[in-house]
Protein backbone atom coordinates (compact mmCIF):
# COMPACT_ATOMS: atom_id res chain seq x y z
CA UNK A 1 0.00 0.00 0.00
CA UNK A 2 1.33 3.76 -0.96
CA UNK A 3 -0.20 6.50 1.40
CA UNK A 4 0.93 9.90 2.01
CA UNK A 5 3.44 9.82 4.98
CA UNK A 6 2.04 10.67 8.87
CA UNK A 7 3.67 12.26 11.86
CA UNK A 8 3.44 8.49 13.18
CA UNK A 9 5.72 7.33 10.00
CA UNK A 10 8.76 9.77 11.27
CA UNK A 11 10.06 7.17 13.98
CA UNK A 12 10.55 4.61 10.83
CA UNK A 13 11.49 6.72 8.32
CA UNK A 14 14.38 8.29 10.81
CA UNK A 15 15.03 4.33 11.62
CA UNK A 16 15.58 3.72 8.11
CA UNK A 17 17.58 6.91 6.85
CA UNK A 18 20.02 6.34 9.94
CA UNK A 19 21.03 3.26 8.64
CA UNK A 20 21.77 4.29 5.51
CA UNK A 21 23.74 6.77 7.31
CA UNK A 22 25.95 5.40 9.69
CA UNK A 23 25.90 1.94 7.34
CA UNK A 24 26.33 2.93 4.02
CA UNK A 25 27.46 5.97 1.17
CA UNK A 26 24.02 5.60 -0.33
CA UNK A 27 23.79 9.32 1.10
CA UNK A 28 26.89 11.34 2.05
CA UNK A 29 25.38 12.68 4.97
CA UNK A 30 27.09 11.32 8.26
CA UNK A 31 24.93 12.66 11.22
CA UNK A 32 22.19 10.50 12.48
CA UNK A 33 18.53 12.11 12.58
CA UNK A 34 15.87 12.65 14.92
CA UNK A 35 12.49 11.17 15.09
CA UNK A 36 11.84 14.64 15.61
CA UNK A 37 13.56 15.63 12.77
CA UNK A 38 11.80 13.34 10.25
CA UNK A 39 8.75 14.88 11.14
CA UNK A 40 9.37 18.50 10.73
CA UNK A 41 10.69 17.55 7.54
CA UNK A 42 7.45 15.22 6.47
CA UNK A 43 5.48 18.51 7.93
CA UNK A 44 7.45 20.92 6.08
CA UNK A 45 7.77 19.11 2.38
CA UNK A 46 3.78 18.63 2.72
CA UNK A 47 2.99 22.06 3.26
CA UNK A 48 5.48 23.11 0.49
CA UNK A 49 3.19 21.23 -1.72
CA UNK A 50 5.72 18.56 -2.30
CA UNK A 51 5.15 14.91 -1.94
CA UNK A 52 5.59 12.53 1.23
CA UNK A 53 4.90 9.05 0.61
CA UNK A 54 5.24 5.88 2.49
CA UNK A 55 4.90 2.34 1.11
CA UNK A 56 3.78 -0.34 3.96
CA UNK A 57 3.75 -3.99 3.39
CA UNK A 58 2.76 -7.05 5.61
CA UNK A 59 1.34 -4.38 8.32
CA UNK A 60 4.41 -2.55 8.46
CA UNK A 61 7.05 0.57 7.07
CA UNK A 62 8.70 -0.63 4.27
CA UNK A 63 9.78 2.57 2.74
CA UNK A 64 8.93 5.95 1.15
CA UNK A 65 9.98 8.33 -1.09
CA UNK A 66 9.55 12.19 -1.06
CA UNK A 67 10.83 14.94 -3.54
CA UNK A 68 11.64 18.93 -2.97
CA UNK A 69 13.07 21.99 -4.32
CA UNK A 70 16.57 20.68 -6.80
CA UNK A 71 18.13 24.55 -6.20
CA UNK A 72 17.04 28.01 -4.82
CA UNK A 73 15.80 30.29 -7.41
CA UNK A 74 13.28 30.90 -9.80
CA UNK A 75 14.71 29.29 -12.91
CA UNK A 76 14.70 25.72 -11.03
CA UNK A 77 11.29 26.05 -10.18
CA UNK A 78 9.65 23.31 -12.27
CA UNK A 79 12.96 20.87 -11.40
CA UNK A 80 12.47 18.63 -8.58
CA UNK A 81 14.98 16.32 -6.73
CA UNK A 82 13.69 13.31 -5.14
CA UNK A 83 14.97 10.41 -2.33
CA UNK A 84 13.66 6.97 -2.44
CA UNK A 85 14.44 4.55 0.02
CA UNK A 86 13.20 0.67 1.41
CA UNK A 87 14.34 -1.28 4.13
CA UNK A 88 16.22 -4.68 2.83
CA UNK A 89 13.58 -6.67 3.66
CA UNK A 90 11.09 -5.07 0.52
CA UNK A 91 14.16 -5.19 -1.98
CA UNK A 92 13.07 -6.56 -5.32
CA UNK A 93 9.44 -6.85 -4.52
CA UNK A 94 8.10 -3.97 -6.71
CA UNK A 95 7.72 -1.48 -4.10
CA UNK A 96 9.96 0.95 -5.25
CA UNK A 97 8.73 0.92 -8.88
CA UNK A 98 5.09 1.56 -6.94
CA UNK A 99 6.65 4.78 -4.92
CA UNK A 100 8.54 6.03 -7.70
CA UNK A 101 5.41 5.79 -9.81
CA UNK A 102 3.21 7.22 -7.41
CA UNK A 103 5.86 10.51 -6.76
CA UNK A 104 6.55 11.22 -10.44
CA UNK A 105 2.27 11.45 -11.29
CA UNK A 106 2.35 13.21 -7.90
CA UNK A 107 5.01 15.80 -9.04
CA UNK A 108 3.67 15.72 -12.39
CA UNK A 109 0.21 16.72 -11.24
CA UNK A 110 1.67 19.65 -9.62
CA UNK A 111 2.96 20.36 -12.96
CA UNK A 112 6.70 19.82 -12.56
CA UNK A 113 8.88 19.36 -15.52
CA UNK A 114 12.00 17.55 -14.56
CA UNK A 115 12.64 15.14 -11.74
CA UNK A 116 16.52 14.56 -10.20
CA UNK A 117 18.33 11.51 -8.55
CA UNK A 118 21.42 12.66 -7.16
CA UNK A 119 22.88 9.05 -6.61
CA UNK A 120 26.04 8.14 -4.90
CA UNK A 121 28.20 6.15 -7.44
CA UNK A 122 28.56 3.37 -5.84
CA UNK A 123 24.98 2.47 -4.87
CA UNK A 124 25.07 0.57 -8.20
CA UNK A 125 21.58 -0.94 -7.01
CA UNK A 126 19.73 2.83 -7.27
CA UNK A 127 21.25 3.29 -10.55
CA UNK A 128 20.12 0.17 -11.73
CA UNK A 129 16.80 1.07 -10.34
CA UNK A 130 16.39 4.23 -11.75
CA UNK A 131 17.60 3.09 -15.39
CA UNK A 132 14.89 0.57 -15.65
CA UNK A 133 12.24 3.10 -14.86
CA UNK A 134 13.01 5.57 -17.04
CA UNK A 135 16.03 7.88 -15.72
CA UNK A 136 18.29 8.79 -17.73
CA UNK A 137 21.82 9.30 -16.26
CA UNK A 138 23.08 13.09 -17.12
CA UNK A 139 26.06 13.50 -15.35
CA UNK A 140 28.72 12.53 -13.32
CA UNK A 141 30.68 14.96 -10.73
CA UNK A 142 33.42 13.07 -9.12
CA UNK A 143 35.01 13.16 -5.39
CA UNK A 144 32.11 15.95 -4.68
CA UNK A 145 31.21 14.27 -1.52
CA UNK A 146 33.10 12.13 1.46
CA UNK A 147 32.46 9.83 3.92
CA UNK A 148 34.33 6.80 5.81
CA UNK A 149 37.91 8.91 4.85
CA UNK A 150 36.95 8.13 1.24
CA UNK A 151 35.86 10.77 -1.81
CA UNK A 152 32.56 9.74 -3.48
CA UNK A 153 31.19 10.53 -7.00
CA UNK A 154 27.72 11.55 -7.41
CA UNK A 155 25.61 10.72 -10.53
CA UNK A 156 23.01 12.94 -11.55
CA UNK A 157 20.27 11.45 -13.28
CA UNK A 158 16.71 12.76 -14.50
CA UNK A 159 13.33 11.96 -16.16
CA UNK A 160 11.78 14.52 -17.91
CA UNK A 161 8.18 14.24 -16.23
CA UNK A 162 5.49 16.16 -18.71
CA UNK A 163 7.04 14.55 -22.18
CA UNK A 164 8.91 17.98 -23.43
CA UNK A 165 12.47 17.92 -24.39
CA UNK A 166 12.54 21.98 -24.21
CA UNK A 167 10.85 25.12 -24.90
Amino acid sequence: MIRDAEPRDAPALAALVNEAITGTTITFRSVPVTPEDRADWIAYRQRAGFGVLVAEAEGRFAGFASYGFFRGGDGYALTVEHTVQLAEPFHGRGLGRALMAALTDHARGRGFHVMVGAISAENRASVAFHEAIGFRRVGVMPQVGQKFGRWLDLELWQMVLDGREGP
